[in-house]
């Protein structure tokens, strides 16, 4: 089957002139995002998944309007912290479309989430322990409670995302039976989950396909249990093509794997895509302040690092770059080896490393694709640096630039006690 060639959004699709704009605009490291786009992979997620609950993984990007966006084109959010469902509550998402996903939560999550339940009493919670349905229990709540599944097995780019036989995550298969009894006595069981990992492509399908298999024959035993099975909740992790001769996920066929292995439930699938709805609607921008030359690359010094985008530093990810200056030269420029280095002092701070890129020079503007799911949401302030803005094509704020002032803003000393002429950069 052939892929639509709409299916994916390279970086070379992005308009130089309007990336040039915006960076002259809103200064550099700077972060641009495309709610349109996340429109159209919200329509293709439900055309191939017409009867499924689609649930949006609010982790990849929680911007307000990226959460308005997912929930005006049918997705329902899923929250994997009390902040979450906080920001997805007030971007206006109702109760009945929000569920938590507790994954040893901290007693303030439970705390904030039972609270909002009180006043969302159709939101539902996901528990992936029998301590985490205790201590629901203890605060008063008696809703809506699906189970989180380890069926043992797992699937991902990167073995730091691979969840689904980790003990970390969910109640092994054989404690599932009868815990899901207690929670259909004392709670609403609104049925099972489990996630094998995030980025699965192609070549993980039949890890997917075995998991799917496993919750659906999880599903037929509690039913013939006579407990009720609203969903099958099957996890997300689809993944994005990040580099630039690689396949689109065919989308068509991930979905008739994940119905063919499920089999016929009384229950309802759904699943959890976030990376696949964000990932190609967003850049960064990044300008090089620094060139020089080394024995086996030249290094561009950039104002973006692992402070702006970790991915490359925690998960060796690749992501595509391509130098939009150069595009403005008369005649090409020579490609060479280059490295890609932010200002933090370690050896990690690389965006890519001898890579063929048209030899840089300073002033230079980088754009740096897929960067829209797990780029900004896991930015830091490490080395006390502020993070970046966030806008959109058209040139609306999304997330302000932070300043050293908001990066003081938690610290214990009073403002009296400290100096005027810092500077507020």
């Amino acid at each position: 089957m052939m892929v639509d060639p709409s299916a994916v959004r390279r970086l070379t699709d992005w308009n130089r002139d309007t990336l040039d704009a915006l960076a002259a605009a809103h200064g550099t490291p700077l972060y641009v995002f495309d709610p349109a786009r996340v429109r159209e992979n919200c329509r293709r997620l439900r055309a191939a998944f017409p009867d499924a609950e689609i649930q949006y993984a609010a982790k990849a990007h929680t911007a307000e309007e990226t959460l308005r966006t997912v929930h005006d084109e049918g997705l329902a959010v899923e929250c994997a912290s009390a902040g979450e469902v906080r920001r997805a509550l007030r971007a206006g998402v109702p109760g009945s479309d929000v569920t938590y996903t507790a994954v040893n939560p901290p007693a303030r999550d439970l705390d904030s989430v039972v609270e909002a339940w009180g006043e969302h009493p159709e939101l539902t919670i996901t528990a992936g322990a029998a301590d985490t349905v205790d201590r629901l229990a203890e605060r008063g709540f008696d809703g809506r409670l699906r189970l989180r599944v380890n069926p043992g097995v797992g699937a991902g780019h990167h073995e730091k995302v691979v969840t689904g036989g980790h003990p970390k995550f969910g109640v092994g298969l054989d404690r599932v039976p009868g815990l899901a009894a207690r929670i259909d006595r004392e709670f609403a069981f609104a049925g099972i989950h489990a996630h094998a990992g995030s980025g699965i492509s192609g070549d993980d399908l039949d890890d997917h396909r075995e998991l799917v298999r496993r919750l659906g024959d999880l599903a037929r035993e509690l039913q013939r249990d006579g407990i009720s099975v609203e969903t099958v909740d099957v996890g997300g992790g689809f993944g994005v093509p990040y580099r630039e001769d690689a396949p689109a996920l065919d989308l068509d066929t991930v979905a008739d794997a994940t119905r063919e292995a499920l089999g016929e439930i009384d229950g309802r699938l759904a699943i959890e895509p976030g990376r696949y709805v964000v990932a190609d609607a967003g850049v960064l921008l990044t300008r090089v302040n620094t060139v020089k030359a080394a024995p086996s690359t030249v290094v561009a010094g950039v104002d973006a690092g692992m402070t702006t985008l970790l991915r490359p530093a925690m998960y060796d990810a690749y992501h595509a770059i391509r130098n939009l200056s150069s595009e403005d030269d008369p005649s090409p420029r020579e490609q060479v080896g280059v490295t890609v280095a932010g200002p933090v002092c370690e050896t990690a701070d690389l965006l890519c490393e001898n890579r063929p890129l048209s030899r840089p020079e300073c002033g230079d503007l980088l754009a740096v694709g897929n960067a829209g799911a797990y780029g900004y949401e896991m930015a830091s302030t490490y080395n006390s640096r502020p993070r970046p803005a966030e806008v959109t094509v058209d040139g609306a704020v999304l997330r302000r630039r932070e300043t050293l002032a908001d990066v003081r803003r938690l610290d214990a000393a009073g403002d009296s006690n400290r100096r005027n002429d810092e500077g507020d950069v």
